[in-house]
């Protein structure tokens, strides 16, 4: 091999390990730390999992459910007057239609007419129609519960009902204005009302509440924790829609 072969050999060699080395190293780094995220992705998959389900079980449109379903067959003396018939058509049965029934319908509605592009809201453009839907159903139960005594023959609905059901349409406005400047967590404003409400009636009731409340506080943590590791939210949103959710259950208590 001559000198100039070597030569010109020898500086392929150094151009080699300037410039193509670093990509390869580079290359391997993006490899490892894909295959790395990867696996740290897989990890966390079961986490949240569960997160998911928490959140579908305790869904804004669920929680007020559980919380009439409580009063009308938990509570030792909420609804004793009521007969069972009445407590599943009157009670139960408007608070489905309401709080549920009505709720879902008018998404998938609004989702089959692509008046949003997710069932999910996951854009605060998505939440402004489904939230004004919710505001006149949640009207609508307070105001007929409000005035259910008025019927004859007919008991007069508890006063926390009433005053849990005014605060569910207050929510539902606060929750529209605060949509105006973030993406509230709905989730959190559902379990601030319902965590609000178990902790007045306890405070204001002569009943032994301490089970209630300890399972109240763990499913408000559990729900809002669930709701920072399965969406979007941030920390600000899920707090804030956690203090909104108290504040209106506070104004439906001493409003009403």
């Amino acid at each position: 091999m001559c000198e100039g072969e070597v030569r010109y050999k020898n500086l392929s060699l150094l151009l080699d390990w300037l410039f193509l080395q670093p990509i390869k190293v580079m290359q391997t780094n993006s490899v490892t730390g894909h295959r790395h995220s990867m696996a740290q992705a897989t990890a966390a998959s079961p986490i949240k999992i569960v997160a998911k389900m928490i959140s579908y079980i305790f869904h804004p449109v669920f929680v007020p459910l559980y919380v009439v379903w409580f009063l009308a067959f938990v509570h030792p003396y909420m609804y004793v007057g009521f007969h069972p018939v009445l407590k599943k058509t009157a009670v139960m049965g408007a608070a489905f239609m309401a709080f549920t029934f009505f709720p879902l319908i008018t998404v998938l509605l609004l989702k089959g007419l692509k008046f949003i592009d997710s069932i999910q809201l996951h854009t605060q453009k998505d939440r402004i129609i489904p939230l004004i839907a919710c505001m006149m159903w949640y009207f609508w139960l307070w105001y007929i519960w409000k005035n259910f005594g008025k019927t004859p023959n007919a008991i007069d609905m508890p006063v926390e009902a009433v005053r849990f059901a005014f605060a569910s349409f207050f929510s539902s406005i606060v929750a529209l204005m605060a949509n105006i400047k973030m993406k509230i967590s709905l989730h959190a404003i559902a379990m601030g009302v319902m965590l609000c409400f178990i902790c007045l009636i306890a405070y204001h009731q002569e009943v032994n509440f301490g089970s209630y409340l300890t399972i109240a506080f763990i499913v408000t943590g559990t729900v809002c924790t669930a709701r920072l590791l399965a969406s979007n939210h941030t920390n600000t949103e899920v707090y804030c829609g956690l203090l909104a959710g108290a504040a209106s259950m506070l104004v439906g208590w001493w409003w009403m």
